[in-house]
């Protein structure tokens, strides 16, 4: 319905971006990897992907996802079209891993990189290698994950992750942690990334 929406950024954070579309704004949730894209941009496009909820306890029936490129939006695609990878799970992936080491651990059959996801396990690893294998491999990379070296904080980190799903007192705890070995203060990519790996 939607391949792409371009705008002003009035507001984002790692789980979501708020686009003013010509004075329609529009809350678009994003990955990790687009989010770091996103940089300090006022205008950007997501290539967008509309998902559709017919579940009587959703009080939301029309979710945006947006992706910094195609081949990314590409990537989730595939991804939600595996047995049992809905689309929380593939954003959470595309948080996990950059498009281009998810797509690289499915071509070469590495199950254990598709397993440091959490939620995924061994089967579904299986699943997900077994049905998208053969389309990736005939299809191109997508562009290399770019890490963004703004200045982030606890409380963002924090935000991205109960937006992902996450118990908030399991992710401030993980954080505490992972900071507490740190000097200074780390990329808010960074810290996600770190505490994906904890919860």
């Amino acid at each position: 319905m939607y391949a792409y929406i371009e705008g002003r950024l009035t507001s984002k954070n790692p789980a979501y971006a708020i686009v003013d579309c010509n004075g329609i704004a529009y809350m678009i949730n994003i990955s990790l990897n687009t989010f770091s894209k996103l940089k300090d941009k006022d205008q950007f496009r997501l290539y967008t992907h509309l998902s559709i909820k017919n579940e009587a306890t959703t009080p939301v029936g029309f979710v945006l996802y947006g992706f910094a490129d195609e081949n990314e939006r590409q990537l989730f695609r595939q991804l939600i079209s595996v047995s049992g990878v809905g689309n929380n799970t593939a954003m959470l992936m595309l948080s996990s891993l950059s498009p281009e080491k998810l797509h690289a651990a499915i071509v070469e059959n590495n199950a254990s990189i598709l397993q440091s996801v959490k939620g995924i396990g061994a089967k579904s690893a299986q699943r997900i290698i077994i049905d998208l294998k053969d389309k990736l491999e005939k299809g191109k990379l997508p562009a290399d994950f770019v890490s963004s070296v703004h200045n982030t904080n606890k409380d963002e980190a924090l935000s991205a992750l109960t937006m992902l799903g996450f118990n908030k007192v399991s992710a401030e705890k993980a954080l505490s942690k992972i900071m507490e070995k740190q000097e200074g203060e780390l990329p808010i990519e960074t810290l996600i990334k770190a505490a994906l790996k904890i919860l």
